[in-house]
């Protein structure tokens, strides 16, 4: 459909945003900015996400229910209807019958008096790379406001991506490496422990206000995936790879704790570890090659230059000559700009 003036004029501001780029979170804030001037909405929720498991991460949020929020992003993953892992397009919440909003509307969000909720996801051939939730209290969404949602989600797709791609500086000569952080969550994802060093990278990826604890949004976003899991409601794992800061990614997953045989406790009121820890570089090369966008063949290669390969065994592997073997590098050089082995491989695996 034709977009309203004003509709397509946000549009324009959107497509220069996104032409525009920056890091994650400071693309995200723009973004919002003109969301919320155009479609007038009271709260917001835009993450991140693991573009494999499309489970979230590092959100920029403004909820009204942040003392409940474990209980909010344990529903959000429960809740099936609109979900980001089966969306194809802008979605509004009031186009569903009442009894298929699911348990987060049911719960929460109608007896706050949200009226709607508009939510897109953020998906290329690549993986997933993000999804949005906009709440109004005031109006339903209509099908024009959608349709600029629709509008302007391949320009933010690609932008996303872009700025993940933008989080692989080759790590600083001794730099820092977390060992192993634990957070221990009760069954509906209250904090029961931590590690003493958890806080602090949970810091770094939701700078917390003047005062107040870091909110450990990251580890209850793998522990619902998890509950989501032992629902039916969604088959990924419970695990996201998330950038911290100066190259360094982590890797966060959630696992129900064992009691032991013969305990006698249902693993549904067992409680939840959730484990941060820096990226492996397999694991790390993996989004690396998604987000510079690189075909198979490139990513490939990009594999077999890690595991130390040079050209004539790595022609041998693809079963390929050796000039094509340096036409697929120039290209990765290309996409990834970098200029040499040594630099690539830097960036790439962390090291």
């Amino acid at each position: 459909m034709a977009l309203p003036a004003s509709h397509a004029r946000s549009r324009e501001r959107v497509l220069r945003i996104c032409a525009t780029g920056g890091d994650a979170h400071a693309l995200r804030v723009r973004l919002l900015r003109e969301f919320r001037g155009l479609l007038g909405v009271e709260a917001f929720a835009f993450l991140l996400t693991d573009p494999v498991t499309s489970v979230g991460c590092a959100p920029v949020a403004r909820v009204p229910f942040l003392p409940e929020l474990p209980r909010l992003i344990r529903l959000k993953y429960l809740t099936s209807a609109d979900r980001w892992t089966s969306l194809t397009g802008a979605a509004a919440l009031s186009a569903l019958p009442e009894g298929d909003r699911g348990p987060l509307w049911t719960e929460m969000l109608r007896p706050a008096g949200v009226r709607d909720v508009a939510s897109t996801v953020f998906r290329d051939r690549f993986g997933c790379w993000g999804f949005l939730d906009l709440w109004r209290y005031g109006e339903e969404f209509g099908a024009a406001d959608l349709a600029y949602l629709d509008s302007v989600a391949g320009a933010v797709t690609e932008a996303l991506r872009r700025a993940q791609a933008a989080a692989f500086p080759a790590r600083p000569p001794g730099a820092g490496r977390p060992g192993p952080l634990v957070l221990l969550l009760s069954p509906d994802l209250r904090v029961r422990g931590q590690t003493p060093e958890a806080p602090v990278y949970l810091a770094g990826l939701i700078p917390p206000e003047e005062g107040r604890a870091p909110i450990p949004a990251a580890a209850y976003n793998v522990a619902a995936q998890l509950l989501a899991g032992e629902a039916g409601i969604d088959p990924h794992p419970p695990r996201a790879r998330v950038h911290l800061a100066e190259g360094l990614w982590l890797t966060l997953r959630a696992a129900r704790i064992d009691d032991g045989p013969g305990s006698g406790v249902p693993r549904s009121e067992r409680e939840i570890a959730v484990t941060i820890e820096e990226t492996t570089p397999a694991d790390r090369l993996d989004v690396f090659c998604r987000a510079h966008g690189l075909t198979g063949r490139e990513t490939e290669l990009l594999g077999l230059l890690a595991e130390g390969a040079d050209t004539g065994v790595a022609a041998d592997a693809m079963s390929l000559s050796a000039h094509t073997v340096q036409d697929h590098l120039k290209s990765v050089f290309a996409k990834t700009g970098t200029h040499h082995r040594r630099g690539l491989l830097a960036r790439a695996l962390g090291s």
